[in-house]
């Protein structure tokens, strides 16, 4: 059986961080892609120097060209601007928009099967510049956000009620941003409501501090933004899909009328296996629920629209 190849375009702290996960779980062989000469290649010759340690038979390679990223199995792409204090993920639009056309008209040509993995902000837009561009199906055209910002609210409430974050279960809907959609009415924890164990100021501080969760890690690091969360959801993500696992995780998707919307971008609970998103998950949304989803995809609307797509 053919070794799989995965492809990493954007060797920063995020992809780096991917890639070191990559290698731990023995995913795949890992290329990582960069435009900065010396950096992909410092970097995959630093991990491939761990693998005797870490017991790991992957294989590394640094490289600034397509070349070697042919026939890749899946292609994350990490690559672009990340947030600075008083940043907006929507500030990052241009410039990321540009990289990201950049890195799929590089890569399709040589992987027209691959599995698209967007991590880059704004990332909604950009798994829907990802798919425009690349003319893949909505199958193979993912957001990393959905499993990152539930881990976030898993943790919050965990942080709050004093509990191991195991015994919390909970979905994140919508954008990647300020609009994201927390369910307290479906977390529980240890099987109990999430709504008998806090009360409704307590819970609305949790969803708010999820939605500002990214930004309040770049505050602490000023000139820095999060790696090791966002890469541990699109390891996992990455796992799924070459594992065939059928995991269900919310994930941003292409919506062709469900949940009532369409020709957008969202987090939606999604099957994830071989094929990559291959069954949606429609919940029923209590009303102020659904006008939440619908606010946060108007959101993610306006970006897509400031993108000036033909």
């Amino acid at each position: 059986m053919a070794r799989r190849k995965i492809t990493i375009a954007g060797a920063g702290n995020v992809g780096a961080a991917i890639a070191h996960g990559l290698t731990l779980a023995e995913l795949g062989d890992v290329v990582l892609l960069d435009v900065i000469e010396g950096l992909p290649q410092g970097k995959a010759l630093d991990l491939a120097e761990a693998t005797p340690m870490l017991a790991s038979n992957v294989s590394l390679a640094g490289v600034n060209t397509f070349d070697e990223t042919c026939n890749s199995d899946i292609v994350i792409v990490t690559a672009g601007l990340t947030r600075k204090p008083g940043m907006s993920r929507s500030d990052l639009l241009a410039k990321n928009a540009e990289t990201v056309a950049r890195v799929m008209e590089g890569i399709v040509p040589g992987s027209p099967d691959a599995i698209l993995i967007l991590v880059t902000n704004p990332l909604d837009t950009m798994a829907y510049l990802a798919m425009r561009t690349s003319g893949f199906p909505r199958e193979r055209v993912l957001g990393m956000a959905g499993i990152l910002d539930t881990a976030r609210y898993r943790t919050f409430v965990a942080m709050e009620l004093g509990v191991s974050v195991e015994d919390v279960t909970a979905l994140v809907l919508g954008g990647h941003g300020d609009t994201m959609v927390p369910l307290p009415r479906l977390t529980l924890v240890g099987g109990i409501p999430l709504e008998e164990m806090l009360d409704h100021e307590a819970i609305e501080r949790i969803v708010q501090r999820t939605r500002d969760g990214g930004i309040e890690i770049a505050n602490c690091l000023k000139t820095g933004t999060a790696h090791y969360a966002p890469a541990a959801a699109t390891i996992q993500m990455v796992e799924a899909i070459l594992k065939d696992q059928k995991r269900i995780f919310p994930c941003s998707v292409y919506l062709q009328g469900e949940y009532g919307l369409r020709d957008v971008f969202a987090g939606v609970p999604v099957l994830l296996g071989a094929g990559g998103m291959e069954r949606i998950l429609e919940l029923r949304l209590l009303e102020e629920e659904s006008e939440a989803l619908e606010f946060s995809a108007h959101a993610v609307r306006k970006e897509i629209a400031a993108l000036a797509l033909e």
